[in-house]
C-alpha cells in the first residue's frame, strides 16, 4: 500500500490511503476485522469444502462432467456443477457431521449405476476426492 503524506506550511496533509493506514496502524481497525462478518453484521458461517478431480478411464482428468452432490439420506440433488477444464469441482458444504454422495451424471448402460463416490464431512474441513469413470462396455 502506498502512503502519500506532503508537508504544506508547518501542516501535514495524509490522502485517505494515508489515514487509512494510520488507523489500522492506531488499532482502531485491523486487517483481520474488515470484511469478516457477513451480510448485517452477522458473523460468517462455517463451512466445509468438497474438493474433487474426475479422472477418465485412461487416468486423466475429464472436463465438462456434470456432477451432482446430495446428501446421503436424501435422493435429491443440493447442488448441482461441472467440472472444469482441468477435470476439477469443489463445493461449499454446511459444516458438521454429514455423509454425501458425489455422482457423475452421465449416460450409463441399462441397469448400470452412475459413478459415485460417497464422502464423510465431520466439521469445517476440507475434503478432497477422486470420481473415477470406468469403460464404458459395448451396448447391445
Amino acid at each position: 500500500m502506498r502512503v502519500f503524506v506532503s508537508h504544506r506550511g508547518g501542516r501535514f496533509v495524509f490522502t485517505h490511503c494515508a489515514v487509512f493506514a494510520l488507523l489500522l496502524a492506531g488499532g482502531g481497525l485491523t486487517a483481520a476485522s474488515l470484511g469478516s462478518t457477513g451480510p448485517q453484521g452477522a458473523p460468517p458461517k462455517d463451512y466445509a469444502l468438497i474438493v474433487g478431480t474426475v479422472w477418465g478411464p485412461d487416468d486423466r482428468p475429464v472436463a465438462g462432467v456434470p456432477i451432482k452432490i446430495h446428501s446421503a439420506t436424501g435422493k435429491k440433488a443440493k447442488w448441482e456443477l461441472v467440472s472444469d477444464r482441468s477435470g476439477e469441482f469443489a463445493q461449499r458444504v454446511p459444516a458438521g457431521r454429514q455423509d454425501y454422495v458425489i455422482q457423475a451424471d452421465i449416460k450409463t448402460p441399462k441397469g448400470q449405476p452412475k459413478p459415485e463416490i460417497m464422502v464423510q464431512i465431520e466439521d469445517n474441513e476440507r475434503k478432497d476426492v477422486g470420481l473415477h469413470l470406468k469403460q464404458q462396455g459395448p451396448t447391445k
